[in-house]
């Protein structure tokens, strides 16, 4: 009987011993793990933010291997913070939240949930697990004027834009600048939708800019409204976001677009590393975040030699899109010669260049 009580007591403490060991966990476990949960503003069909959004979730999966959860058309208000949750719930220990109105709450569930990681696109706020990343997109906006400046007769453009944002106010003057590099007389007319997704408002204002004898159409919007409003009317036009090519192909001459697969790649590394440091991430096109769509054969002729020229030296730091001197609409200098702008001072851009016709509301 004592051998019995021996050999049962024996058997507990290997138990409990089993039980006390912290487990190994090997790279390829670590992946299974990792569940990175995606809030979209629109839809990921809207062939624009969202979509070119979802191709860089499609991407990290393929890349990495690891679980991914999605939900499209989430509004800009307390109902992400809902969305998260259930996210969090299903297994998240990471998530991306897609639109500048997001900030606040995810910053607000950050605080909350403090062993989740936050990605916030195009904000400026962080927490010890919040970071935020953008683009300078406004690189590639420039590189789009070139050949909107290039391809007009009319010397007038037009640019249906969303809110009257640093993000937006910033690319609208880069695209101008680049507009005026190569044609001093032409000017950009801006008209405001107030709204990021809304095809027939943001095709009702590209029509509005082309009863004016406007005849390229530019874009900071999520739909392609606009670029079909353009093929409609037989006028040219420069998307945004993806490559709108397919949706007004007679149209359409190139886009600035995003590549976001590749950061959401490296942020799943670093967490699954744990080396992960939260910070602000603002990636040019020497680092493959921003770049351009396929030049279409409705680009004016020399459009690509000169892109690539001025693509090759901004990548190369010898050219800065807000480099002065630079002018007002009322013509004061707010750029002087030799003088660059900070970064602090274009995510704050609240005025138009010369050259830009509208207003800041």
């Amino acid at each position: 009987m004592k051998k019995i009580v021996m050999l049962i007591t024996l058997i507990s403490l290997l138990m409990l011993t089993a039980c006390g060991e912290k487990k190994e966990v090997s790279g390829e476990e670590k992946e299974k793990e990792t569940v990175v949960g995606f809030i979209y503003v629109g839809p990921v069909g809207d062939g624009g933010w969202s979509y070119q959004q979802d191709q860089g979730r499609i991407y990290l999966e393929e890349e990495l291997g690891v679980k991914t959860l999605y939900k499209e058309s989430v509004p800009e208000g307390p109902e992400v913070k809902d969305i998260a949750r259930q996210m969090i719930d299903q297994g998240a220990n990471l998530i991306v939240a897609g639109s500048f109105g997001y900030m606040d709450y995810i910053e607000e569930l950050s605080n909350e949930y403090k062993d989740v990681t936050f990605l916030h696109c195009s904000g400026y706020k962080t927490t010890e697990n919040m970071a935020n990343f953008f683009g300078r997109m406004y690189e590639a906006r420039f590189l789009s004027g070139l050949a909107a400046g290039l391809k007009t007769e009319s010397n007038k453009i037009g640019y249906v834009a969303a809110f009257p944002i640093p993000e937006v106010i910033r690319g609208i003057n880069a695209f101008t600048l680049g507009v005026k590099t190569v044609n001093p007389e032409a000017s950009v007319e801006v008209v405001w939708t107030n709204t990021w997704y809304d095809p027939a408002k943001e095709k009702d204002a590209a029509i509005s800019l082309l009863d004016k004898n406007i005849d390229v159409i530019a874009q900071h919007q999520d739909t392609a409204g606009p670029q079909q409003a353009a093929e409609e009317r037989g006028v040219f036009s420069i998307g945004y976001n993806s490559d709108m090519t397919r949706l007004a192909p007679n149209a359409h001459i190139i886009a600035p677009v995003w590549n976001w697969g590749p950061y959401f790649v490296e942020q799943v590394k670093a967490l699954q590393a744990g080396t992960w440091k939260t910070g602000a991430y603002w990636g040019g096109l020497d680092t493959g975040t921003v770049t351009l769509s396929p030049l279409t054969e409705n680009a004016a002729p020399k459009t690509a030699e000169l892109i690539e020229e001025y693509k090759q030296k901004i990548m190369n730091g010898e050219f800065q899109v807000f480099s002065g001197p630079l002018k007002n609409q009322s013509g004061e200098v707010v750029v002087d010669s030799e003088e660059t702008m900070s970064n602090a001072d274009m995510l704050s851009m609240n005025w138009f260049v010369d050259g830009v016709i509208g207003k800041i509301k």
